[in-house]
């Protein structure tokens, strides 16, 4: 640190989404200069839910923005596995007090863009002018003695170390990298938000759900304290193969996709007031994903599909264990960064490859009928097959992991 007490490192930070934001506040607590780069115009989110379980409000608690659950949250009291057709329903796992309970912090579910918001006022409330808008990624320039950001208008901005926090389509990735290699899934995916007053009381309570189908689910889960309902139903055996967040579909064309489906999951869709579709793209996970003083986080590092729910819970564990490890390290970027990726690196590729098999869990043909749903989700969903499944991801600890 200098005299000030300010560490001297001056960290970049490529890209203002929820990993990108954490990673600032991380790194302003601990005294690291942060500039944070964005490309839109304003700051905002797409209007999508984002599941964060305790491994990942732990993070919030120890960033201080603990009081961020009670204020924009939804706390479950817990999950259930529902059948496409006649409703059937099996609980999963108990959330809401149990969660505290067991691992010292809620599993909360959020709408994107009222989290967002949150972590983007906690970044001002540090440092007001940290967040730079209008600056897109160009590419990177590693050939002196410090790394290089270069925005589209040619203007270049030096720091100590710069953070890939750009997304699937990161800048940042492909400059260290190389190009990205994405496959189509197969799979394409509908969402929307419906105001929760518009569904019947049945459809209200304040549970996530997981309705499980051959070739099909569906999720649905509360936003802002109940006052929204998250929508999410993933098709298989799709050509759709646009990976975008805001392209819109019709409802007709999601009724389709959900013909024969029971009618909650009909009620749902004729109550979402805007029908986007994307298409899943499916990412190999790689072993490093640094490169000098130049290192990513979040989807940019480990983009997964979201059948664990952890994406966003990725991202954050990603900036707080980052700034440990510079701290841990001091002076010695490249250790650091060593140091946070063997931190990481496995239990992220576990995430993606979790993942994966969520997909074609929850699409099994087995779920066909109702005999055959039956023994098959008692035996996919048993109580040791569940704990193994998700206990290693709500008791991880970001403050203790060795760095």
């Amino acid at each position: 640190m200098d005299v000030t007490g300010q560490r001297k490192e001056h960290v970049i930070i490529v890209g203002a989404g929820l990993g990108g934001l954490t990673a600032a506040i991380a790194l302003l607590k601990q005294g690291f200069r942060v500039t944070v780069l964005e490309q839109a115009p304003v700051l905002g989110e797409v209007g999508a839910g984002v599941q964060l379980s305790s491994n990942a409000t732990r993070v919030l608690a120890l960033l201080g923005l603990e009081d961020v659950v009670e204020a924009y949250g939804a706390q479950p009291t817990g999950k259930e596995i529902r059948l496409w057709s006649t409703g059937r329903t099996w609980p999963l796992f108990d959330l809401g007090t149990a969660s505290i309970e067991r691992y010292g912090h809620p599993y909360a579910m959020f709408h994107r863009a009222d989290l967002h918001k949150a972590l983007a006022t906690a970044v001002r409330d540090l440092a007001p002018y940290a967040v730079r808008l209008g600056s897109r990624c160009e590419s990177m320039d590693t050939s002196g003695p410090k790394p290089q950001v270069v925005l589209a208008g040619g203007e270049r901005i030096e720091g100590d170390l710069i953070v890939g926090a750009d997304g699937v389509h990161s800048r940042v990735r492909h400059a260290i990298i190389g190009p990205d290699q994405p496959v189509f899934s197969g799979l394409h995916a509908w969402r929307g938000v419906i105001p929760t007053e518009r569904l019947p009381q049945h459809l209200r309570r304040p549970v996530g759900v997981n309705w499980v189908g051959p070739g099909r689910h569906v999720i649905q889960y509360p936003l802002r304290r109940g006052e929204l309902t998250n929508f999410v139903g993933i098709v298989e055996g799709s050509d759709w193969a646009v990976e975008s967040w805001t392209q819109q579909g019709s409802i007709e064309d999601c009724l389709r996709d959900f013909q024969g489906w029971h009618e909650d999951v009909q009620t749902m869709i004729r109550s979402i007031e805007t029908h986007f579709k994307w298409a899943f793209m499916v990412r190999e996970p790689i072993g490093h994903w640094s490169s000098g003083c130049v290192t990513l986080l979040g989807d940019a590092a480990h983009p997964t599909l979201p059948f664990l729910a952890q994406g966003a819970c990725m991202a954050l564990e990603d900036g707080y264990v980052l700034a440990r490890a510079l701290v841990e390290h001091p002076g010695d970027v490249p250790a650091a960064l060593a140091a946070y990726e063997a931190a990481r690196v496995e239990r992220t590729a576990k995430v993606v490859r979790g993942s994966n098999e969520n997909a074609t869990r929850f699409h099994n043909p087995k779920l066909a009928d109702e005999q055959g749903a039956t023994q098959y989700i008692d035996e996919q969903w048993a109580d040791d097959k569940v704990r193994e499944r998700y206990e290693w991801l709500f008791a991880y600890k970001v403050d203790e992991v060795p760095v």
